[in-house]
């Protein structure tokens, strides 16, 4: 992972200096069923600044050159001493020549299990397109046996449930660690086994937890989804008020007394499963980081989600997996 805090640090200093002589810094910069799986697996070249050879020669002239020096370097070092201590944390692409050439995702954009597959692709910076399926009709996906979502096409080959296709995309971009296995392997894999089997339950208990909850979260899915006008208002208020009364039964199922505390239970024991660590794979995300910030992902924003920041020490964590996925590598249409 590299990390760029005394470059950050160097550009703090020049713009804090160019700006004192009035300098500028420049930035670029069935269809029952359907419904019911789409609601409950988802809510859903910078330019650096330089400063002249001469630039302190134009405050030889008197106090006022001194005093603005004064106030740069004050600025400056208020600056460097913060950016020292911010992590900067970056994508890991794989070598060019490992990178496949034409990547499809069909998802819906809601899913945890699909959002698992991008946080992957966008942090190792892959890129892809996207086809939004229609939870109703699926008519985007009818050419394949398969009907449930994420799938992966690669260069050709189809590739489908959010494990399988890490792993796969894993040995592609990655095959010096397929052939020589870490010793946290193991605990990478309990990690992943734990967010299909455990923290992705107690998803829909929470957005669907009462009835405007779940109007926020189909609001999010009609938003962001595949559906006409008359589905997406139909879909909103039908399938909010439905999945009210389904999260009931998930709450039986999975034996889950308090929605909230659930939540907020799984998020402290992943944290605590961190032990101290950025991240669970050390100083840079491995495949468990990945999976567990892309089924919250769709939630972040939701109030449960919020809520979860709010009343558990997960948002340090959460906010260095932003850092580190970085933007969206994927292509727009």
């Amino acid at each position: 992972m590299r990390r760029a805090s005394t470059l950050a640090s160097f550009n703090v200093l020049s713009r804090s200096l160019a700006t004192v002589h009035g300098g500028a810094a420049a930035t670029s910069a069935s269809p029952s069923h359907g419904l019911l799986q789409v609601a409950l697996y988802g809510t859903s070249s910078t330019t650096g600044s330089h400063v002249r050879r001469r630039w302190f020669g134009s405050f030889s002239g008197g106090p006022a050159g001194k005093l603005a020096i004064g106030v740069a370097g004050t600025l400056a070092s208020v600056a460097v001493a913060s950016s020292l201590t911010q992590e900067v944390y970056a994508k890991e692409p794989p070598p060019a020549e490992l990178v496949p050439k034409d990547v499809v995702l069909y998802q819906y954009e809601a899913c945890p299990f699909c959002n698992k597959v991008k946080a992957f692709l966008d942090y190792h910076d892959i890129p892809y397109k996207i086809v939004e399926v229609n939870p109703l009709s699926k008519k985007e996906i009818k050419w394949s046996d398969y009907k449930k979502v994420p799938i992966l096409m690669v260069d050709g080959e189809q590739l489908v449930d959010s494990s399988a296709i890490i792993d796969k995309l894993n040995e592609k971009i990655v095959p010096e660690r397929v052939a020589a296995p870490s010793s946290n392997d193991d605990e990478e894999k309990k990690w992943r086994q734990w967010v299909d089997n455990h923290l992705v339950h107690m998803l829909s208990p929470n957005i669907y937890r009462n009835t405007s909850e779940a109007l926020e979260s189909f609001d999010y899915i009609t938003s962001n989804g595949n559906f006409s006008y008359t589905e997406k208002f139909t879909v909103k208020y039908a399938g909010a008020a439905a999945m009210y009364f389904v999260s009931k039964k998930l709450k039986k199922k999975y034996n889950i007394t308090d929605e909230r505390a659930s939540l907020y239970e799984a998020a402290e024991t992943w944290v605590n499963a961190l032990n101290g660590r950025d991240f669970l794979g050390g100083s840079k995300p491995n495949m468990a980081d990945l999976a567990v910030f892309g089924v919250l992902r769709p939630i972040r924003y939701l109030r449960s989600g919020k809520d979860m920041v709010e009343h558990t020490r997960i948002g340090e964590w959460y906010s260095r997996m932003e850092r580190a996925v970085g933007e969206s590598a994927r292509i727009k249409a």
